[in-house]
């Protein structure tokens, strides 16, 4: 296979990039009054508006050439038909079969996978009702009062992230707690908060030998032996999601209490799965399937969108250009919606786990820079703490707006003021601040020729910041579902047109190795270990002063 930037649009798009670095987004917003209608487009629930990028007409015209010229139409198909598109694992790439609420058939090594998910759901379903209505009885006969899940990644972001963001949705029925950290701290503030007799621990790990993850379930199974002091009482405490019978058997669960995976899942895209299942158990399972109606509404519409109204697909070119071509190497996102404060966290894992890679389809190194770096929080307390960079820093870092038009929670006039500064902060990028806009204020402000001058440089700003806005209905289930599809879908969408393997992670399976490696290097009394100078002067530093 060619290399991507041997493309005939590809090198159109070089050249343009060239002429824009040379433009100003407020000229371009002066010169055409229609840009918004242009450059904005909708789904139900969600407006999306990227008319302050750093495009024009014939930009947008080259990255659509882009797309169709990668084939980007022919990939979707194969993903949605289950096609064996992670290459490097020979694996079908189906987390949309998860979601797929119209229920056609979709077979794949012979195996109707609409079926097996459907199933699925209605053990999840079962299982959640069971539990929520205090059937579901601990060793002491006590109903379940708090739910612990227990994973890491993939297996603890998604989830976390959806609870976090529906919480004012939830009822009492049930509290939920996560653990990932492999730091003891954690799970140790998680277990002084609650009782064994009425506490449920969700183990998710698709192999179930999960260093962090199994580390913190047999942590979690000696605390719980302490008060119970019979390993019969784990079935009743204890269920787990893998595809390991075997180990969960061993641990002490219940077979029919393992929810299971498949190896067309990927982790970070595998919260609609039963790795969902906090999320089921916290707000009931109607909310989870609240949540897979929303994504399955957006898989409808990347499936039959024209290329110009495809917000997935528009999102991902939108990163290709500002990182490929303009040479913006991260990109921050900034929810002006507090339900939303761990998604910068959730998309950064599914953004750069999925595209952090260097070489193409071919195996072959590649002269462009792949995924930026995603990072972000909320975007009032990120307005008092790194906006500065983002307005007047000498680096250029494209973002992601995102707010809600109904709150979830309606106090007085906060929603309005938090929207003001929404729209204000979009705009100050866009437009910036000129010398004689300086000049003027300070001028009015009564300044002094010699004071305008000692300040005139520092309160310039360049503006020219690209952002993308969305605006949603509300953060509601539906909504967290399509939010996910749209960006899980421009993941792919980023990874088709660079040419790269978006659902392997090796680099994580190669920190996981040494790690394990090292672990037992730690405890044996060797003061030397076959590992370069600084890692063996740091371990020998660590166990020298931990033995003291």
């Amino acid at each position: 296979m060619s290399c991507r930037s041997q493309l005939a649009s590809w090198q159109a798009l070089q050249t343009s990039a060239n002429k824009m670095k040379e433009i100003h987004l407020k000229d371009l917003f002066a010169n055409d009054s229609t840009r918004f209608e242009q450059f904005s487009t909708q789904i139900p629930g969600v407006l999306f508006d990227y008319s302050k990028q750093l495009i024009d007409n014939n930009v947008v015209t080259q990255l659509i050439s882009l797309a169709q010229e990668c084939d980007i139409a022919t990939w979707r198909d194969k993903m949605f038909s289950g096609e064996k598109i992670n290459i490097t694992e020979d694996r079908a790439v189906l987390h949309t079969a998860l979601r797929n609420r119209n229920e056609s058939s979709l077979v794949v090594d012979n195996e109707n996978v609409s079926s097996v998910v459907n199933a699925e759901l209605q053990k999840i379903k079962l299982f959640v009702n069971k539990v929520r209505s205090g059937q579901w009885l601990g060793y002491t006969g006590k109903a379940v009062k708090d739910v612990v899940s227990i994973g890491v990644g993939g297996s603890n972001l998604g989830p976390q992230m959806a609870t976090e963001a529906l919480k004012s949705y939830a009822d009492d029925t049930l509290k939920v707690h996560y653990v990932s950290n492999v730091d003891g701290v954690q799970i140790a503030s998680v277990l002084k908060e609650i009782d064994p007799e009425t506490t449920l621990f969700v183990i998710s790990s698709k192999t179930f030998t999960t260093s962090e993850t199994m580390t913190n379930a047999k942590t979690a199974v000696a605390w719980f032996l302490e008060s119970a002091n019979d390993k019969q009482a784990i079935a009743k405490h204890f269920v787990a999601v893998s595809t390991n019978l075997e180990k969960t058997a061993a641990f002490g669960i219940a077979d029919e209490n393992v929810f299971t995976m498949w190896d067309w899942v990927g982790g970070r895209f595998s919260l609609w799965s039963a790795i969902g299942l906090p999320i089921a158990l916290y707000l009931g399972f109607e909310a989870f399937e609240a949540v897979l109606d929303g994504a399955f509404e957006v898989d409808e519409h990347f499936k039959t969108a024209e290329f110009q109204e495809n917000i997935p697909l528009l999102m991902a070119l939108l990163s290709v250009w500002n990182t490929s071509f303009l040479g913006f190497d991260s990109q921050a996102i900034l929810p002006y919606d507090q339900a939303l404060h761990m998604l910068p966290a959730y998309l950064q894992q599914g953004e750069m786990e999925s595209n952090g890679k260097h070489v193409n389809f071919a195996g072959n190194t590649v002269p462009y820079t792949t995924v930026p770096i995603i990072w972000g929080m909320t975007g009032i307390n990120g307005q008092h703490a790194f906006y500065q960079c983002l307005h007047q820093g000498n680096v250029v870092v494209p973002a992601d707006f995102i707010a809600s038009i109904k709150p979830q929670i309606n106090v007085g006039e906060h929603h309005d003021i938090l929207l003001s500064n929404f729209f204000a902060q979009t705009e100050a990028m866009m437009m910036g601040v000129d010398a004689q806009q300086v000049r003027a204020d300070l001028t009015a402000k009564g300044k002094t020729e010699a004071e305008i001058t000692q300040l005139l440089n520092h309160k310039i700003h360049q503006g020219n910041r690209p952002t993308t806005s969305m605006l949603l209905d509300t953060v509601d289930a539906k909504t967290v579902g399509r939010l996910i599809a749209l960006y899980e879908h421009k993941i792919f969408c980023q990874g088709i047109i660079l040419a790269i393997c978006s659902f392997d992670q090796w680099g994580v399976e190669l920190g996981k190795g040494l790690a394990s490696k090292i672990e037992a290097e730690l405890l044996d009394d060797s003061v030397t270990h076959p590992h370069d100078s600084s890692t063996n002067g740091l371990m020998s530093y660590y166990k020298q002063r931990r033995a003291q």
